[in-house]
């Protein structure tokens, strides 16, 4: 018997948290082997590491208490990975080499998996004068342009690519770059960008006051404060980015706003840190606590949720001892304050075993009271580990119960943190949970709605075809497993896509009352909404309390992702269960090759080689507009022979699917030569791959196909590549290729694959 509830769930096991050996010799034969393996290595810190052992195997059992992604993958192991998460890295200094001082600990960061979040406001804008040099600085964005190349070159522990947090503040000079800046759909591509908002910007906001953009005491210019958010609310509205975080609410709440200031969060912003800072992530699954499900006895175990966080603390705490750190700094840091993240998932599963719909005043009420009972449970075993422990070492009681959440702790919580301290400065957290819900059954993701009952998976064949399955929704499989497989569900049944923006923000504003740190959340708009019911919705969460505020509305410009059909609630049945589509397309088939098409030969002469290399690029000509059809790649020198046929042909092919293929040149400049690369005309190239990409990039600027070097397309590619009546599609994944991508908890995850940007 296995204990994995649907297939996908044990394809997401095997694929991410199972030990293997490089050659794929699997240590941990079963799930049962992977518990085994993370709670001994957990327990190893203890002074009974038996005993220990058996108490966190039990919690993990079942799927009960769920760790973030790199624990389940990582621990016990012996591998050189870190188990943290994510981190904010330090203060970025305003000089040239402090800030490639700043990428290159980024880079040894993500070499270890962890992704990063970064303040960009501590550079001088754009057109600053630099002293010394005679010359005018380039400003934060053309630095976040480096490490954007950066972070495409570096693969991150388990086979995904770092992910990386931006932010700026709301008063810096080039906020408005900062805004805008993803309107280019070829940059910042491994960047999410959020707003640091102050607390007097949003007065100012409310009040149609002005505002100014100050960088070191020196006023640049002088806005109306409204209509720089209403530049924020309508590149959000078309792009989903930048996001908003309310960073003077994060500071005034913080538990240790006594000894530390907080600019940025990372990738999902959840958590929001000081410089170095590092986020430790596990989620208790709610989904598996509630006894009597779809009854009118049905209710959470609290005395089983009490137990459950305790040893879920214990165990994290344990982490901060047990993990490998990419910086001393970073060890330093987490040492210090001890601080983890613990969340939920599986609450809109829980919610509708208890009869209760996502999004209303008593669903809000409940999940207000639930995470009350987490965070009591966590900071009542925190207090305990630092009885038995120690308290963490910056901890000053006096300041630290006057700070932050704790000051609407309960007073017995209270009483027992002022007599033995605090093992854990901050305690708990939502994080994204797409991956880690798959594998435990296909739970609701975090404090999300059910995203969809049920939706079609195309699972890749060892002969390389695809079959399809249904994986169907955690609490919805429960219902028809108890009622029948032809069952009505009850109208309480709701979902992501039937929900109004403001239901999500209720329900984020509940949670927020009793989480220290912060929620990773997506509020989904109808692509209908209007930009003025949209801005509400980001009022609506500065109001309610929230400390920052994520929306994704599909349009022409995100793509549709993922489309589900309608559904009557009152009356689903099995056949009109909501399934995932993948019929959002830009172009199905190749471009037709004409019998004669224009182009141009260009010539490189690669250093230290016998013979040069020959790039003819041929164009054709849509929609009255040039754009580049297929590419010839020759030389005389054998050596390159059977390379450059792949490359031509690979090429070409992407080039004849239509789009936007600029992405091409960007990876091809991005491959760096391990044995050094070459200065070509004055400039440095570090691959002959990386010159022929340049070569390519030069002849679409040429052609006005891009706008110039290292920028993005000139015109919207969908104008010529999409056929009329169809809708635009968004990206495929990039771990399966399939157009199967959900936004969920403001992180894209693959329906197919379960591929998540964030982990």
């Amino acid at each position: 018997m296995t204990r994995f509830t649907s297939p996908i769930a044990e394809q997401i096991w095997d694929m991410k948290y199972r030990f293997k050996e490089a050659g794929g010799v699997a240590h941990d034969a079963t799930v049962e082997d992977s518990w085994r393996r993370v709670a001994r290595s957990l327990a190893a810190v203890e002074k009974d590491p038996a005993a220990w052992e058996e108490k966190f195997y039990h919690a993990l059992e079942d799927f009960r208490y769920l760790p973030a992604g790199r624990i389940l993958a990582g621990a016990g192991t012996e591998r050189s990975v870190t188990l943290f998460n994510c981190f904010v890295m330090g203060t970025v200094p305003d000089s040239m080499a402090g800030i490639f001082d700043m990428l290159k600990e980024a880079a040894l960061t993500m070499q270890q998996g962890g992704g990063i979040g970064y303040d960009f406001s501590t550079i001088r804008p754009r057109g600053a004068p630099v002293k010394g040099v005679g010359a005018d600085a380039s400003g934060p964005l053309s630095f976040m342009d480096v490490w954007d190349a950066m972070c495409r070159t570096i693969m991150s522990a388990g086979s995904r690519r770092g992910a990386m947090m931006a932010t700026m503040r709301c008063d810096h000079p080039d906020i408005e770059d900062f805004i805008t800046a993803k309107r280019d759909p070829a940059r910042l591509r491994m960047f999410n960008l959020s707003v640091l908002v102050t607390d007097p910007f949003m007065d100012a906001v409310k009040a149609d006051g002005s505002w100014d953009l100050v960088f070191k005491g020196k006023v640049y210019r002088t806005v109306q404060a409204r209509d720089l958010w209403n530049r924020i609310m309508q590149s959000t509205y078309d792009y989903a980015e930048p996001g908003v975080i309310f960073i003077d609410r994060i500071n005034k709440m913080n538990n240790l706003n006594y000894c530390e200031t907080i600019a940025a969060t990372n990738p999902c912003g959840e958590q929001p840190l000081p410089p170095y800072g590092a986020c430790l992530l596990g989620s208790i699954n709610l989904a598996r606590l509630v006894k009597d499900p779809f009854s009118a006895e049905a209710a959470l175990d609290i005395a089983e949720l009490t137990d459950l966080v305790a040893t879920a603390v214990r165990m994290m705490d344990n982490v901060v001892d047990a993990s490998r750190f990419p910086l001393d700094a970073q060890a330093e840091e987490a040492r210090n304050k001890r601080r983890i993240g613990l969340g939920v998932t599986g609450l809109a599963d829980a919610l509708l075993m208890l009869g209760l719909t996502y999004g209303t005043e008593e669903a809000a009420q409940q999940t207000e009271d639930w995470l009350h009972a987490i965070a009591r449970a966590s900071y009542m075993a925190s207090a305990h580990l630092a009885q038995e422990k120690g308290a963490f070492p910056l901890f000053d009681r006096d300041k630290y119960l006057a700070s932050g959440s704790l000051t609407e702790m309960d007073e017995d919580v209270r009483a027992a943190i002022a007599e033995h301290g605090i093992r854990n400065a901050l305690l708990t957290s939502i994080a994204p949970t797409g991956t880690i819900s798959l594998y435990a059954g296909n739970v609701s993701s975090g404090i999300e709605p059910v995203f969809a009952y049920a939706y079609t998976r195309k699972v890749l064949q060892p002969d390389g075809s695809r079959t399809e399955e249904e994986v169907v929704d955690y609490a919805v499989q429960m219902y028809r497993d108890m009622f029948g497989a032809d069952a009505e569900l009850p109208a309480y049944f709701v979902n992501a896509q039937t929900l109004p923006p403001l239901a999500h923000v209720r329900m984020q504003a509940a949670a927020q009352k009793w989480i220290d740190s912060s929620i990773s959340k997506t509020i989904n708009c109808p692509e209908d909404i209007s930009f003025e019911s949209f801005k509400e919705v980001y009022m609506a969460a500065w109001d309610q309390g929230c400390k920052g505020c994520t929306t994704y509305r599909p349009n022409d410009v995100t793509g549709s992702v993922l489309t589900v059909a309608a559904e009557k609630v009152e009356t689903k049945k099995e056949d009109e269960v909501a399934e995932h589509t993948g019929d959002v397309v830009y172009i199905a088939d190749p471009l037709d090759r004409p019998e004669t098409l224009e182009g141009q030969t260009y010539k490189i002469k690669w250093p230290e080689s016998e013979h040069a290399i020959y790039i003819t690029i041929n164009d054709v000509i849509v929609g009255g507009r040039r754009r580049p059809f297929e590419v010839f790649i020759n030389s005389k020198n054998m050596e390159h022979y059977a390379w450059t046929v792949a490359l031509t042909r690979m090429i070409s092919a992407v080039f004849r699917r239509g789009g936007d293929v600029s992405f091409v040149v960007e990876e091809l400049k991005a491959v760096f030569d391990p044995r050094g690369g070459a200065w070509v005309g004055g400039k440095y190239v570090p691959s002959i791959l990386a010159a022929i990409g340049g070569v390519i990039e030069r002849h679409l600027v040429e052609t006005g196909f891009i706008a110039g070097e290292g920028l993005g397309l000139k015109t919207d590619p969908r104008a010529e590549a999409i056929r009329v009546g169809e809708k635009p599609r968004g990206p495929a994944c990039p771990n399966c290729g399939q157009y199967s991508l959900m936004m969920v908890e403001g992180c894209m995850t693959c329906s197919d694959c379960g591929h998540s940007k964030c982990g």
